[in-house]
């Protein structure tokens, strides 16, 4: 009988890909189906981003109007393209975070070997808070997405003996997108001090080819001049770039402590849109061994670059609490480190035992799922039904679309988000009654006074503790 040699099984030679393949089967499946198993409502703050990107110039750029512009601009045209509807204002998160998710397991996969990086990119990519911010119809995407977009560039200049022109010259023009998000101003000064404080990495960029060099330091330049031009004539553009609204130093600190809050209550719940705990209890102790393990060799750039992004997260946590979501990209980071530590310990108990090593899969497999079952339920559960975060989000629009056709809607707060149901629908959206009379009349979340109107019928939702929504009223005439 022949010997079985499982090196040489169709499934042990391509794992890796099949398990790639699965892993972004599974990932593009869930993505755009994340309106309709999770937060499926609207926040205040994507109510806010689709309004500033419904009604986005065209002169933008010049008349100062450049904070967060081209996931804005994205935005826009996902509205313009399907209307107001909740998956219209996510599609671009959604877009943003399959392209995020595709960056971490490149970025993991050249640092680490292909077993790790498969490992912790599931761990990651299949995590609540990841999930959260791919479904999340606001900019906080990008304060994540740019950074990993930017290491991964760097990574494949910095692995290369004669780096390719194109990746520099990407490289130039993903920095200079960048910097019109809030805070990575701070990311590029970071990147600067970095290179310049690591031996490797100063003689990686002395090594360049001139070429490429020469055209990410004019690409550069000129975004930084069109920048200082634009801050020139608008001086609030700075502010929003460097700051929250509203930021007062005095309140730094306390920005980093409740912004910290989630990461570190495991039984509790906050007025707020993460779920508790931000990161699951495995894999914050699975990070905590990958930090420990890098303290050996911490000059090595892939080591040190994770405890690095730790400190960035806790300043830009300062300014603006919800920022701490950019803790997605150091954990991952972390975790691969972890994984990496546990099998090599693993491996060096048995170094020429091949049964031990097929053995570690039992207490590999067990100690994955505690990490990936419960964080995917937290996920698709706790926005549902944990009512201090479900209140967070309203279902008005969707209510408003499924019952309302022709009808006058009367709102009283968040006119300008409402009002752009009009260019889309015959729902005819306004703030005052005026002495007009409608022959049929909604109020979102509140009652007319008006006598010459009478009540039809009360619309109610099920989400929500106030479940009334809206009140439909008829003229008395008409009755």
């Amino acid at each position: 009988m022949k010997k079985l040699v499982i090196s040489k099984l169709f499934l042990y030679r391509y794992r890796f890909v099949i398990g790639y393949v699965v892993l972004g089967a599974a990932f593009i499946v869930l993505l755009f189906l994340l309106p309709l198993i999770s937060q499926s409502g609207l926040s205040e703050a994507e109510m806010k981003s689709a309004t500033s990107s419904y009604y986005l110039r065209v002169d933008a750029p010049l008349s100062g109007d450049v904070v967060d512009l081209p996931y804005r601009v994205v935005q826009k045209v996902s509205i313009l393209l399907f209307g107001l509807t909740p998956y219209a204002i996510k599609l671009p998160s959604i877009i943003v975070g399959l392209l995020l998710g595709l960056l971490l397991v490149l970025l993991l996969n050249r640092w680490f070997k292909s077993n790790v990086s498969l490992l912790a990119s599931i761990l990651m990519i299949l995590s609540t808070p990841f999930l959260f911010l791919a479904g999340s119809g606001t900019p906080l995407i990008m304060i994540v997405f740019w950074p990993t977009l930017l290491l991964w560039l760097g990574s494949k200049i910095q692995g290369e003996n004669r780096p390719k022109p194109m990746y520099s010259l990407l490289f130039a023009v993903a920095l200079l997108l960048a910097i019109f998000t809030p805070y990575m101003v701070y990311f590029a000064v970071f990147c600067v001090f970095f290179v310049f404080l690591q031996p490797h990495l100063r003689f990686i960029v002395k090594s360049l080819p001139k070429l490429p060099l020469a055209i990410v330091s004019v690409i550069i330049l000129a975004g930084v001049t069109a920048l200082i031009m634009n801050i020139i004539n608008h001086p609030t553009t700075i502010m929003e770039l460097l700051f929250a609204d509203g930021f007062e130093i005095s309140k730094f600190f306390s920005n980093i402590s409740s912004g910290l809050a989630p990461v570190f209550l495991w039984n509790g719940s906050l007025q707020n849109v993460f779920l508790t705990p931000l990161i699951s209890l495995p894999i914050f102790a699975l990070a905590l061994i990958g930090l420990f393990s890098t303290t050996k060799g911490f000059f090595a750039s892939r080591n040190s670059i994770a405890s690095l992004l730790l400190i960035f997260t806790l300043i830009i946590t300062g300014f603006n609490p919800q920022a701490v979501i950019f803790l997605i990209l150091p954990v991952s980071i972390l975790i691969a480190h972890g994984l990496k530590y546990l099998l090599e310990k693993w491996y060096d108990l048995f170094p020429e035992n091949p049964y031990a090593r097929i053995a570690a899969l039992v207490p590999l497999s067990i100690l994955f799922g505690v990490m990936l079952v419960p964080s995917l339920l937290q996920y698709v559960y706790g926005y549902r039904y944990n009512p201090t975060v479900a209140n967070e989000f309203n279902y008005d629009l969707n209510i408003i679309r499924e019952n309302l056709k022709t009808e006058t809607l009367l709102v009283n707060e968040h006119y300008d988000f409402y009002r752009i149901l009009g260019d889309f629908t015959e729902i005819n959206v306004v703030d005052d009654l005026g002495d007009k009379t409608y022959e049929s009349l909604a109020v979102l979340r509140g009652q007319s006074d008006e006598e010459k109107y009478t009540l039809e019928r009360i619309i109610t939702s099920p989400m929500r503790e106030n479940s009334d929504i809206i009140y439909l009223y008829i003229v008395k005439g008409d009755e």
